[in-house]
């Protein structure tokens, strides 16, 4: 890709390696934002989906790819309804399996009255949301579980209706969304539609959440991940990742969770670029392109691209002195 000038980054000409972890370094300020966020995404977009190619990009070639996917920490919508099942699709899927039980048919219920948003089996008193406002005089409102069904968005038939595993093991359906991902792998193991997509879920470090947990309400460094989910397990190989700087607030063994996911995702095929301050994540990178030497007026150039040695044997790069 060749740029020109565009705040305080200069032209630009950067290659990037296909299929591989590509992590841009730099002190704050030096323009891995611009160089990535506004330059590489906005024109792979413009070539992969007929956006508008942003007026300072001057060339970009890149065969092969068509997808580009940011995948960023901001929350997953707003929709009190929307769960982890939800949003994985995994709650669909348990949908029908409950709908097709005994219990269900000999009631006259189908796997659409087992929908939060429209189903007859959900609870009447809080709409499916598991949550009721209370209005508070001279205070914003106060939102709280709801008395009925103590947050689990059912009805107390949805409770009377059970599905049993091949191992004898029988629960109703608000009670497995009240399960975290790592009980309800083993309670699921043998749903060929929903287990694959719970085993992901663990895998990506999201093994501790419940099901049913609303993902408005979900971290950053969560968000991020659960994302990813519908991503992974298929060829990625004409897809970019581009990741803008996902270990923040994140612990060191979510950041070893997260390298696992970046090493998949190129076993799949696909080319992720990361933008990063972390070591870890650095250490671990193919391919390297630092920024700088330092931020604003002096820096927004490529001080140095290539291997970890590389970038240590450039005397002008600040990143190098630290790996």
């Amino acid at each position: 890709m060749e740029t020109g000038p565009i705040h305080t980054v200069k032209s630009l000409n950067v290659d990037i390696p296909k299929h591989r972890l590509t992590v841009i370094t730099g002190v704050s300020g030096s323009g891995k934002t611009t160089l990535v966020l506004e330059s590489l995404v906005p024109a792979l977009e413009a070539i992969c989906y007929g956006k508008r190619m942003p007026e300072h990009i001057r060339t970009i070639k890149a065969e092969g790819i068509h997808q580009v996917k940011l995948i960023d920490a901001t929350p997953i919508g707003v929709n009190v309804r929307s769960t982890v099942a939800t949003y994985a699709n995994v709650h669909d899927e348990l949908r029908k399996i409950y709908g097709k039980t005994a219990g269900a048919k000999l009631l006259g219920y189908k796997a659409g009255d087992f929908s939060y948003n429209t189903g007859s089996l959900r609870c009447p008193v809080c709409d499916g949301t598991g949550m009721i406002s209370l209005d508070v005089q001279f205070l914003p409102d106060v939102d709280i579980p709801c008395p009925e069904c103590r947050g689990s968005r059912y009805g107390k038939q949805a409770k009377l209706i059970h599905y049993t595993n091949k191992d004898g093991e029988e629960r109703s359906l608000p009670e497995l969304m009240n399960m975290d991902v790592n009980t309800a792998v083993h309670y699921c193991r043998h749903m060929k539609s929903v287990r694959p997509k719970l085993e992901i879920l663990r895998d990506l470090g999201l093994g501790y959440l419940t099901l049913g947990e609303e993902t408005p309400s979900l971290s950053g460094g969560e968000a991020q991940r659960l994302k990813l989910a519908s991503e992974m397990g298929r060829k990625q190989a004409d897809s970019v990742f581009v990741f803008d700087e996902p270990t923040i607030g994140l612990h060191p063994k979510d950041v070893e969770t997260l390298l696992k996911v970046f090493a998949t995702l190129i076993d799949n095929g696909a080319t992720v670029i990361v933008i990063e301050h972390d070591l870890d994540v650095i250490r671990s990178a193919d391919y390297l392109i630092d920024m700088g030497p330092e931020g604003g007026e002096d820096g927004g150039r490529i001080v140095a691209c290539g291997s970890q040695e590389d970038i240590r044997n450039c005397e002008e790069s600040i990143t190098g002195k630290f790996i």
